[in-house]
């Protein structure tokens, strides 16, 4: 199989992790008899920098002409602590989500056994948590009509959805279901707001055409609490923009590490990958971040591919250095290994190159994996 694939960097830690997952899809390449090649894009506070634009049109050209899309991390403290920017790194992610029309966030949530004891959670609340959220990712207030006042003291940011954006993104999150443990949960505002009032409409609407669905409703505060409280009880989370974003971080805790979830967003116009972590400016450029998140948003692009075994495979990896020690700053800082570190671990797990015996001595020394 070939495939052509963009990688936008970033910002902060980005060029970091995705220069990992790029190392581990160059071994999935030699493993399986794949071919993926690169093209590189510039988007957020660094192409901000160079060429005042958050999202050069050059960028999008490159997208709209590839297979999917390797991202990092957008964002920049001198432009979040700057609110009279006129130019933030943020608009380029938006933009690029309107342009490619990739109107569904999908993040998985699974805890990982060997670090339960990172979350905040009590290990036994986390038994069974396996869920999925699908965001809505291109309507609502993020993308409606906002105003200032010309005395600056009244704002407004509206709120829009159509039912026909609200379908695409529903089948996709029932198809979901259906392919998991055929539970839907959706999570509005009906009691206040009038486009949570259209969400939940529209999804009884759809019931029908699901009869092995069970759909529950859930006001979003209520389904804040149950995030905590009883998170194995959700299979797929369906929502809209502003609640999705919000949920979403909040589940990520759950798993003790924002460093270690990925995300896809798909729509009709391509397909976008990357780690849920923020640009994380402090640790950029000191090999000490987690590219975790990353990687195992490849495995969600081999998964988009049809390559199921090839993504079951750098999971495995995953999960095999978590359970042997082999971990970042942002999860044992003080038995710690690197951003680089981790990545070579990775790809030659991939490659089936490490023994049963390994010496951490040489692998924290930066010297070959192998004994």
């Amino acid at each position: 199989m070939h495939k052509k694939i963009v990688v936008i960097p970033g910002d902060g830690i980005g060029p970091e992790v995705t220069q990992q997952s790029i190392r581990v899809l160059d071994a999935i390449a030699l493993q399986y008899g794949h071919k993926f090649t690169y093209s590189f894009g510039l988007m957020g506070a660094d192409a901000i920098d160079r060429t005042g634009n958050a999202l050069p049109d050059e960028t999008i050209e490159l997208c709209l002409n590839s297979d999917a899309i390797l991202f990092g991390a957008v964002g920049h403290p001198k432009y979040d602590n700057d609110p009279t920017a006129k130019v933030r790194p943020e608009q380029g992610l938006l933009k690029l989500r309107k342009s490619l029309q990739l109107f569904a966030n999908i993040r998985p949530v699974v805890p990982f056994t060997a670090l339960h004891h990172l979350s905040p959670l009590k290990s036994k609340n986390l038994e069974g948590v396996d869920f999925l959220i699908y965001r809505e990712l291109t309507g609502g207030i993020y993308f409606g009509n906002k105003s200032l006042s010309e005395d600056g003291n009244t704002a407004s940011d509206d709120c829009i959805y159509t039912s026909s954006e609200i379908e695409r993104i529903a089948h996709l999150a029932f198809q979901a279901a259906q392919q998991r443990r055929k539970k839907l949960t959706l999570v509005d505002k009906a009691n206040v707001l009038e486009t949570s009032r259209l969400w939940r409409r529209v999804v009884k609407s759809l019931e029908a055409g699901y009869p092995d669905v069970t759909v529950d409703y859930l006001f979003v505060d209520n389904a804040a609490m149950q995030l905590i409280i009883n998170p194995s009880q959700f299979d797929v989370i369906l929502t809209e923009n502003m609640f999705g974003d919000i949920l979403s971080d909040e589940a990520s805790v759950i798993t003790g590490s924002l460093g270690l979830l990925p995300s896809a967003s798909i729509g009709n116009g391509g397909a976008l990958f990357e780690p849920i972590h923020g640009s994380y400016p402090q640790a950029a450029g000191k090999d000490i971040a987690n590219p975790l998140g990353s990687i195992l948003s490849t495995a969600m692009m081999l998964d988009h591919f049809g390559l199921n075994a090839e993504a079951a495979r750098v999971r495995a990896a995953v999960q095999w250095t978590l359970e042997n020690g082999f971990v970042t700053k942002d999860i044992d800082p003080v038995n710690f290994y690197f951003t680089s570190t981790i990545g070579e671990l990775i790809s030659d797990l991939v490659q089936d190159k490490i023994p049963s015996g390994l010496n951490p001595e040489n692998i924290q020394l930066r010297k070959s994996t192998i004994i």
